[in-house]
């Protein structure tokens, strides 16, 4: 299983993630299989900006994890996002949560993703798609987020469906 974060809190928050998605749809390598409910969370680190959109989506592939991330990232880029300021606001993010299990930690990517286990707007949204498979160290999303204390700050927006790539 691969698993893709998206978020933005940006402009039109909900169009920025939907045109990640069909720019990663573009790319003949990738296949999305599955969309969970897209999310309004507050941000995380950096807190005096606006609300995020979050959602995660599980994908196919034939791309390596570095090949991946080089196209998640070129799909930010072709949306505008600019890196400012680390946990700073931004028109979208796309992170690989997950790849097939393989653990990696090197100078450009970690798998899986390094806070994955702390951010319940990850979390919630993984539990729809993933439903009881592992995602981080053996345990489920449900497993990560009995360990957390609140989860007030994921709010359901909407449901999401593939209908618009």
């Amino acid at each position: 299983m691969i698993i893709l974060g998206l978020g933005s809190n940006m402009g039109d928050r909900e169009s920025n993630i939907k045109s990640a998605i069909c720019e990663l749809n573009k790319q003949s390598k990738i296949t999305i299989n599955k969309i969970s409910s897209l999310y309004e969370t507050k941000p995380v680190g950096f807190v005096n900006q606006p609300n995020f959109f979050n959602l995660v989506i599980s994908i196919n592939t034939m791309l390596n994890p570095h090949e991946l991330l080089t196209e998640c990232l070129h799909a930010e880029y072709q949306l505008g996002r600019i890196r400012k300021q680390r946990w700073g606001p931004r028109n979208i993010d796309i992170d690989i949560l997950v790849y097939h299990g393989h653990i990696i930690k090197d100078e450009v990517l970690q798998l899986p993703h390094p806070r994955l286990h702390e951010r319940s707007f990850v979390l919630i949204p993984l539990q729809e798609i993933a439903y009881d498979l592992p995602v981080y160290q053996g345990l489920t999303s449900k497993d990560l987020l009995q360990t957390m204390n609140a989860n007030d700050d994921v709010i359901l927006y909407k449901k999401m469906k593939l209908d618009f790539l």
